[in-house]
């Protein structure tokens, strides 16, 4: 039997409907009991296979993928997009700031740099918890703003199809509806990064803390 030659050259288009047909017409075959030889077998058996695997191949290349960074608060577990996270650095002596909004925990000095820390469980008016050894800062930035956020623990990270991600059920919406992007598997609330980055309630300006800036590095 001879190859197709569009098997031959990749780059050349794909007739999928001379595929399918000659498909169709070897399982047609084969229902009304025709019985065909041994390398006729083997060629139709090919055939499936390769058009399975192409098809298969070109439904994975359209499809968009997110790659998240998953942590705890309280009894949830949520995730953030990773291209907004810089790093996660341990959590360790925060400087409380005075006339702060009762979600900013205060301020940490991170390698020589000044980031303030938000507390998303008071943001969101979760549960709380005290602090333990697996508390995490995770570090927040896009090109106008940096800053921290308090997790109770990190978890990992994993890559999850854009087209997996679920509106969010009434429970869940309740909680800061408009930084939510979605849920996706395992029952991980999707966060969006870039509105809580954006979000003026949760920046804190310098001149709030900028005394205490001055007493954290002499």
């Amino acid at each position: 039997m001879k190859t197709d030659p569009a098997m031959q050259h990749a780059d050349q288009k794909i007739d999928w409907n001379e595929i399918h047909n000659r498909v169709e017409s070897a399982s047609e075959a084969l229902a009304q009991g025709a019985s065909p030889c041994p390398q006729e077998s083997r060629a139709i058996l090919k055939e499936r296979a390769r058009a399975l695997a192409r098809e298969t191949q070109q439904t994975t290349s359209k499809q968009e993928f997110l790659d998240v960074i998953e942590f705890r608060l309280a009894s949830e577990t949520y995730g953030l997009e990773s291209m907004f996270i810089r790093e996660a650095y341990p959590l360790k002596d925060i400087t409380p700031l005075p006339g702060v909004p009762p979600f900013v925990l205060g301020i940490l000095n991170v390698r020589g740099q000044i980031l303030s820390v938000v507390d998303l469980k008071k943001f969101f008016d979760l549960p709380e918890k005290g602090l333990g050894q697996l508390n995490k800062l995770i570090i927040l930035r896009d090109e106008q703003m940096e800053f921290g956020i308090l997790a109770d623990e990190v978890l990992g990270a994993r890559t999850i199809p854009l087209d997996t991600i679920q509106v969010p059920p009434p429970t869940v919406s309740g909680i800061g509806a408009e930084y939510l992007r979605g849920v996706i598997a395992g029952r991980v609330i999707l966060l969006d990064a870039e509105k809580i980055l954006g979000d003026e309630k949760i920046i804190i300006h310098q001149e709030a803390y900028s005394w205490t800036v001055k007493l954290t590095e002499r």
